[in-house]
């Protein structure tokens, strides 16, 4: 037993970085609580483990008396003055007792006090390193699945990935080695738990963090960041300095730096946009690369109003409307986006002018004249008498003539 517990002690302080003192502390009250049933009530019972050796004795202070009426606090003088020749009666002395059965009752008691005692110090361990660490990245290999949460070991802890801290487009084996976000180190029910992140935000900016030199030195900054873990991020950054562009340092020499987060991110795409404090260019930027035709603002509402044409609509609203909402997340504003139809009214304008001047032999700029009159065919035209589109159209009444003349002969020989 002796050397098992000095080999325990050995392994802990070296492995877990538990100080041995500690386990001999917590070993020794486990023992004496085992002791003072197999001991008796002894007067003043304490544990004795020898640091070096593992010895471990049972320890009671009895009074020194002529003859003992009350065994567990009195020891005759004639057995006193074998340990001590010189003791008197009424004096304490320190007396070992420790029964001839203690050595299996302490050798189990040891080994689960010691187990207790060392998951005890681990979490306060954990909780002393780790509780200045939240915010950081940490490396872990996969260690199991606790239902849907990964265990990863990061060292001498594990940390908990709970299911929606995961990102749902990534599968985790065992052995697997990935980097998290430290969401937060808490103190549960179950003791000191470190949870980390894949699927946050703020590991994102972690990333850029790390990668991108100008923005750990604060001469780039992150402005905002919107997620959809597992397919799409977009960043805002800015820079004091007119010097530095800020999107090209996120990106890099030929992407580089962009690469290695999205590397890191499983091929998620990032979209890096310059931040403006003006939200009409922000979201310009944000919904790039779709091409806006207008932008309308309602600040009291916090509200957009964005208008593109028909080929731009998908681009801008993006996959499962992904691009919208991301861009609205980064705002903070509310973003509509819709089709723009004024272009698809001013080219059935120019179809009909162009209709017309063919018809009726006549420019182009007469026939925008008559159709932006309301006169669109040839019956409209018929059928208004020629002072009236003179009027209307301001062409003189000649020039009128010949248009119904023509319109005429094109009618007839259509009917």
């Amino acid at each position: 037993m002796n050397s098992e517990l000095i080999t325990a002690f050995d392994y802990f302080e070296r492995e877990k970085g538990i100080n041995r003192s500690i386990l001999i502390e917590a070993v020794s009250n486990a023992i004496l609580s085992a002791a003072k049933k197999s001991v008796g009530p002894a007067r003043e019972l304490r544990i004795d483990i020898n640091p070096k050796s593992g010895e471990i004795r049972a320890l009671a202070t009895l009074i020194v008396v002529e003859r003992v009426i009350n065994e567990h606090d009195e020891i005759a003088i004639s057995k006193a003055r074998v340990i001590k020749p010189n003791v008197e009666i009424g004096e304490s002395l320190e007396v070992e007792v420790t029964p001839r059965s203690f050595g299996r009752i302490a050798s189990q008691t040891a080994k689960q006090a010691m187990m207790q005692r060392i998951r005890q110090a681990e979490k306060e361990m954990i909780y002393d390193e780790f509780k200045d660490r939240a915010g950081e990245i940490v490396s872990g290999v996969v260690r199991r699945f606790e239902r849907s949460d990964v265990i990863l070991d990061i060292g001498k802890f594990e940390a908990v990935m709970p299911n929606k801290e995961r990102v749902q487009t990534e599968e985790y084996s065992i052995g697997d080695r990935v980097r998290a976000y430290v969401v937060a180190v808490e103190n549960g029910p179950r003791g000191p738990e470190i949870i980390v992140s894949r699927s946050h935000p703020m590991f994102v900016k972690r990333l850029f963090e790390l990668e991108v030199s100008e923005i750990a030195d604060r001469t780039v900054e992150i402005r905002g960041i919107a997620r959809e873990a597992g397919f799409r991020s977009k960043v805002a950054v800015s820079s004091a300095d007119e010097k530095v562009d800020p999107v090209g340092a996120c990106v890099g020499m030929r992407g580089a730096r962009v690469k290695n987060i999205v590397r890191e991110l499983n091929n998620e795409k990032v979209d890096i946009i310059r931040w403006s404090s003006d939200a009409k260019e922000f979201v310009l930027e944000a919904l790039k690369p779709a091409k806006v035709k207008s932008v309308t603002l309602d600040t009291t509402r916090k509200s957009i109003l964005v208008k593109v044409d028909k080929d731009q609509l998908s681009i801008a609203i993006g996959k499962r409307g992904q691009n919208a909402r991301l861009t609205q997340r980064l705002l903070g504003w509310e973003v509509n986006i819709i089709e723009d139809d004024s272009g698809s009214y001013q080219q059935k304008i120019s179809s009909y002018e162009i209709q017309l001047a063919q018809a009726l032999s006549i420019k182009e700029s007469t026939a925008s004249q008559l159709v932006n009159s309301g006169f669109l065919d040839i019956p409209t035209i018929l059928e208004t008498p020629p002072e009236d589109i003179s009027e209307a159209t301001g062409l003189d009444i000649d020039t009128v003539r010949q248009i119904l003349a023509t319109a005429a002969s094109k009618d007839h020989s259509h009917s």
